[in-house]
């Protein structure tokens, strides 16, 4: 049974960098027993491309602004908005002229360690598509 989890913003671990943005681990699986949880920052045109992964993801902007696309649809989520995206779906987010700041949520899945891997090789991109690859997802 996962035992109850209260974080404070001191007690955040730091936050990984991958691709020119970075994703704070808030909860991982191992804590939930189902599901975790982050929180993503970035500054103007930063966020990944094109990509599919078996678990669904939900996003909650916080601030700023954040131009997502799931499969075919394209939309700018402001501040309140939720985006969720069905597993294997193709989908990717760009942060907004001002940057922006947002709340993720994975179901069962690995994120946390392939976002662990990736912050590892954040200086070498061209191993990105294998490193997702190796946790289930796929650049398209």
């Amino acid at each position: 049974m996962p035992e109850p989890i209260f974080l404070s913003s001191a007690d955040r671990p730091e936050p990984l960098g991958i691709a020119g943005f970075e994703i704070t681990v808030l909860a991982e699986q191992s804590q939930t027993e189902g599901y975790e949880i982050f929180l993503q920052s970035g500054p103007a045109q930063t966020g990944p491309g094109p990509h599919a992964h078996p678990w669904d993801e939900s996003f909650y902007v916080v601030s700023g602004t954040v131009l997502c696309g799931v499969g075919d649809e394209e939309a700018l989520a402001s501040p309140g908005t939720l985006v969720h995206v069905p597993a294997n779906t193709t989908h990717w987010y760009k942060f907004g002229e001002d940057g922006g700041e947002m709340v993720s949520m994975t179901s069962a899945g690995n994120a946390s360690s392939m976002y662990a891997d990736l912050s590892q090789s954040d200086s070498d991109r061209s191993k990105f598509g294998e490193i997702a690859g190796m946790h289930g997802q796929e650049y398209r």
